[in-house]
């Protein structure tokens, strides 16, 4: 009985995760190689997971604001997650060159 009610606490904690993180995809910034840029979020953060940390780089103004650092052209995400370890921001970064366009294989378009 036990086993069952914890794949049933697991199941309904997976499906929540899943739901924050579907939420929040939808958001994407396109920034210029060579300009950072302020980014501030509606809710503090403790942890910033970055998926290509040579595209862009993070730094940590306080709980809720953070600088974003362009590094290289490309795509990437960021992973906002709050002191439970649950996703509360995620958003697709793209960095592009000032005046070269780029086309990325994942349909994404710099101008």
């Amino acid at each position: 009985m036990t086993s069952t009610l914890r794949a049933c606490l697991f199941g309904v904690f997976l499906s929540a995760a899943t739901h924050s993180l579907a939420s929040a995809a939808d958001q994407a910034i396109t920034l210029r190689l060579g300009a950072g840029s302020a980014l501030n979020l509606e809710r503090p953060f403790t942890t910033v997971l970055i998926g290509d940390p040579s595209v862009v780089d993070v730094r940590e103004q306080n709980d809720r604001a953070v600088i974003l650092e362009p590094l290289d052209l490309g795509a990437t995400n960021i992973v906002f997650l709050d002191a439970r370890s649950i996703a509360i921001a995620n958003f697709r970064v793209l960095v592009c060159a000032s005046a070269i366009p780029v086309s990325y294989d994942d349909g994404s378009d710099c101008e």
